[in-house]
């Protein structure tokens, strides 16, 4: 993307006086889960709400969304893909002012930012039910509310009261309600270009240690059945009734590798990446592994991975 639309947006941000400052072609595939993939041409990570508001105030003065400079919002990149030849535009990551989580009687408020396990814990720790699937899930609390994330027969949805959001493009900062989130298997209405600063949770009153050995049983459950290693987790979402990894399995994609990328050995709807390997090479064989269901279900799976960089 040319210098000239970088611009204007390079000189407002240099005025939103971020702590940080601005990245030039910072490495944003590093920041994912897979641990691959390329740089983002611009960088910045808010230290606290105050300078995310001045972050998209200085957006929205450079017209940088009209001028066409795409945004993305990075929270702990467990659900991203970034294209080894990286990010023509603007990423964002919030900073340690949004891990903040509190908890009040059975409301917790926890920050964007927050590691999704940590308040699994810690709202067990405080004597709360109702979130301990989370500690199998390796992300942010913001990705999680845009992802809808779940598992062991629960998610976002059933926990979730309202968000605090920010939107990079229009400057507007809200508070959410639940019900207009429009959160689904995996979706949400919550914008790529809207950061969730802040979500309150309402949670039920249980039992500190069930709930300790509940966490204990997810975490087994997932290093019995689930890989290591670089990966995003699952794939593909599940298809009305069915599993897209016995889909996947059933095709004959297990242990399919191109280049640096495999189809893992232990569950078929985990792409594993090698150690200094190649993103490009994992989207090749998302592709090959949709054409093959294809060819053999007559179903077309839909990626849970989100792909950035590739056009």
């Amino acid at each position: 993307m040319s210098e000239q639309v970088f611009g204007p947006l390079d000189e407002a941000l240099a005025a939103a006086d971020l702590a940080e400052g601005v990245r030039v072609d910072h490495p944003i595939g590093a920041l994912t889960t897979y641990r691959v993939g390329g740089v983002a041409a611009r960088f910045v990570h808010p230290a606290d709400a105050a300078e995310l508001a001045r972050l998209a105030d200085a957006i929205v003065a450079a017209g940088a969304a009209g001028s066409g400079v795409p945004m993305l919002v990075v929270g702990r990149g467990s659900n991203l893909l970034v294209a080894d030849g990286g990010f023509a535009g603007l990423a964002v990551q919030l900073g340690p002012g949004f891990e903040v989580v509190d908890v009040g009687g059975r409301t917790v408020r926890a920050g964007g930012a927050a590691s999704l396990p940590v308040v699994a814990r810690r709202t067990v720790a405080e004597g709360l039910t109702g979130l301990e699937w989370a500690v199998g899930v390796p992300g942010s609390v913001g990705g999680a509310v845009r992802m809808n994330a779940g598992g062991h027969g629960s998610d976002m949805a059933a926990v979730l009261t309202s968000v605090a959001t920010v939107d990079l493009v229009s400057g507007i900062a809200r508070t959410r309600l639940v019900d207009e989130l429009a959160l689904g298997y995996r979706s949400s209405a919550v914008a790529a270009t809207e950061v969730v600063a802040m979500a309150e949770i309402t949670l039920g009153t249980g039992d500190r240690v069930e709930g300790e050995a509940l966490l204990a049983e997810v975490v087994r459950w997932r290093r019995a059945n689930q890989p290591g290693g670089q990966n995003a987790g699952s794939v593909f979402t599940n298809p009305p009734g069915d599993s897209a990894g016995r889909l996947v399995d059933e095709a004959g994609c297990r242990g399919l590798r191109i280049g640096t990328a495999e189809v893992s050995t232990r569950h078929a709807n985990f792409i594993q990446a090698d150690a200094d390997g190649s993103a490009d090479d994992v989207a090749r064989l998302m592709t090959e592994v949709v054409r093959l269901v294809s060819e053999v279900h007559g179903i077309r799976l839909v990626p849970e991975t989100v792909l950035v960089g590739f056009g």
